[in-house]
């Protein structure tokens, strides 16, 4: 599968956005109750923030995918981890479908960490999936990520989880 990235507008994209977020199977990203108004608010502050950007993946020009890419330094993970140089954050969102098509989730992570790692500077990504999240854990595992530590966020228990360049290559040598 060949997927494109784009960067997300927060305004032009809000009304996708919402139904992506705010859909049963999006409960990880803890927004279901948030209104139109929240998600444009949301992706405007990303789209102000020096560190943090937010961009819409495509398949055949079909908006598929959500990718967040921050620098886990200055966001989300700050005082919770010892940063390294090259380290980056990423969050992933697969937009909700009546039809369903087998590793098409593992595709997108696929193709998220690989727009990851074109940017030479990029050593190794950082996540922080909720600890009840399996479903991402198996995804997060398929693609090299290893476990470092449960990390308490105010906003929930996480797997503060790392892959590096290496370990990524690693698992797409095997997979192919």
């Amino acid at each position: 599968m060949t997927f494109t990235v784009r960067p997300l507008d927060p305004f032009a994209d809000a009304e996708l956005l919402h139904g992506w977020v705010t859909h049963p199977k999006a409960a990880f990203w803890m927004m279901q109750d948030a209104k139109l108004q929240d998600v444009e608010r949301e992706y405007m502050a990303i789209a102000a923030h020096p560190h943090h950007h937010a961009f819409i993946g495509m398949r055949d020009g079909v908006p598929v995918f959500l990718m967040e890419r921050y620098d886990p330094a200055e966001v989300e993970l700050v005082g919770l981890y010892e940063a390294q140089p090259g380290d980056v954050g990423m969050h992933f969102l697969v937009a909700p479908t009546d039809t369903p098509v087998h590793g098409f989730t593992r595709a997108v992570i696929t193709a998220v960490m690989e727009e990851l790692f074109a940017d030479e500077t990029v050593e190794r990504v950082v996540v922080e999936p909720d600890v009840g999240n399996k479903a991402v854990h198996a995804l997060n595992e398929a693609v090299g990520f290893e476990i470092v530590e449960r990390i308490a966020k105010p906003e929930k228990d996480a797997y503060l989880s790392v892959c590096t360049r290496e370990q990524f290559l690693a698992t797409q040598a095997v997979a192919r």
